[in-house]
C-alpha cells in the first residue's frame, strides 16, 4: 500500500510544480489553490509512504516521478522542447526509480 500512495504522491508532485509555474508567482487564485491542495496531499501520502519505506528510496522515488512527468508535460504542453537526448534522459531517470524499488528492502 506505501508504494501505491508513493507513486500517487509522486503524480501529484508533478501537478503542484505544474500549478505552481502556472500560478504567476501565486497571483492566480485556481492555479494557487491546485498548487496548494497538490502540496498539501502529496507531502502527506509521501509522509505515510516513509513509513514503510526508507527514507532515502522513497523520497528518490517520488522526486523522480514527480520531475519526470512535470518535465513531460511542459515538453507536451508547455512549450519546452522534446529532443530524443532529453526524453532519453527522462526515461533514464525512470529506470533508476525502478531499479531503486527493485532493490528495496
Amino acid at each position: 500500500m506505501a508504494w501505491i500512495v508513493l507513486v500517487i504522491s509522486g503524480v501529484l508532485e508533478a501537478v503542484w510544480a505544474t500549478a505552481l509555474g502556472k500560478s504567476e508567482g501565486m497571483s492566480r487564485p485556481w492555479p494557487t489553490a491546485v498548487f496548494t491542495v497538490g502540496l498539501l496531499t502529496s507531502m502527506a501520502g509521501l509522509a505515510y509512504a516513509l513509513r514503510d519505506i526508507p527514507v532515502g528510496t522513497g523520497y528518490a522515488v517520488w522526486v523522480a516521478i514527480g520531475a519526470s512527468l512535470t518535465a513531460a508535460y511542459a515538453m507536451a504542453f508547455g512549450g519546452e522542447s522534446a529532443t530524443p537526448l532529453r526524453v532519453l534522459l527522462l526515461l533514464g531517470l525512470v529506470g533508476c526509480v525502478v531499479g531503486l524499488k527493485l532493490t528495496s528492502h
